[in-house]
């Protein structure tokens, strides 16, 4: 079992549900990430989600990508994500850790790192430095079986994202090569836009459930305890990401850790009363 699955089958034996924050690495501050981690783990996060920066993200919405565009003045790629995944797992060896991005940053790390015998230098240092899944937006299941099974081989998992008009077919060609969790986007639209619609969630997930039989998390439009309890009731895992990120955007070095950590622990206590 990878981590993922033993966090998911830990929690259902416990009665409770994943609490998974997003946050993008190398922001608010450059050398912040694994201290922040540490902190979110401290505050009740199951698993993390760390935003690999992209200049061109398809499914972030202005949060996001500002804090990406942040990032990557900073330098922070894929080397450096890996190092801070590295950096984390010192003396964090069970929580998992989702890598969130795009093809691009993977596959170009991939013709840069390039050595005889090995598929993806990718896969091969993701896993070595401690990394649990990875999520990658633009890769459709169709087309990444390879991928998925190389990722399997080293004990993560692919996870992928449904949305509303996700079809049945749709679901069917992910739930051929995912494992961890899904991830379900509420709703339609780019992260931190709409009005989470508490009701469609609940209608749509047993649909997904006909298909899919990994945990399934729901995320985008999620903004606080009340709502994440909401969503708990009904989903595997709550995901919270824009709104950690304006929390920490104007956040003092020294205070980041503690602003997520308090965050955090008031969106778990809620989930868990």
């Amino acid at each position: 079992m990878s981590r993922i699955d033993t966090t998911f089958a830990a929690l259902k034996a416990q009665g409770r549900k994943a609490l998974i924050p997003f946050v993008t690495a190398g922001f608010p501050f450059p050398d912040v990430t694994p201290e922040l981690m540490h902190a979110m783990v401290a505050g009740g996060a199951d698993v993390i989600e760390l935003g690999v920066p992209f200049s061109d993200p398809s499914a972030d919405g202005p949060v996001i990508q500002k804090a990406g565009d942040l990032a990557l003045s900073y330098g922070i790629g894929l080397v450096q994500v890996l190092a801070m995944v590295r950096d984390f797992r010192q003396t964090n060896q069970s929580t998992p850790v989702v890598l969130m991005g795009y093809a691009n940053p993977i596959e170009r790390y991939d013709q840069k790192h390039a050595s005889a015998g090995v598929s993806s230098p990718f896969v091969r240092d993701a896993a070595t430095a401690g990394v649990d899944g990875v999520l990658v937006v633009d890769y459709p299941p169709e087309e990444c079986e390879a991928f998925a099974a190389d990722l399997r081989a080293h004990q993560m998992d692919l996870i992928f994202l449904l949305a509303p008009t996700s079809t049945d077919e749709r679901m069917e060609q992910v739930a051929r090569v995912a494992s961890g969790y899904v991830y379900y986007v509420s709703l339609k639209g780019v992260t931190g836009a709409g009005t989470l619609d508490t009701d469609a969630v609940a209608a749509m997930l047993p649909r997904i459930r006909r298909h899919i039989q990994t945990p399934v998390g729901v995320g985008f439009g999620i903004r606080d305890g009340e709502t994440a309890k909401t969503i708990s009731q009904v989903a595997d895992a709550v995901v919270i990401g824009s709104k950690i990120i304006q929390l920490l955007e104007h956040a003092p070095r020294h205070e980041v850790a503690g602003v997520a950590q308090t965050f955090l622990s008031g969106v778990r206590a809620a989930m868990d009363a």
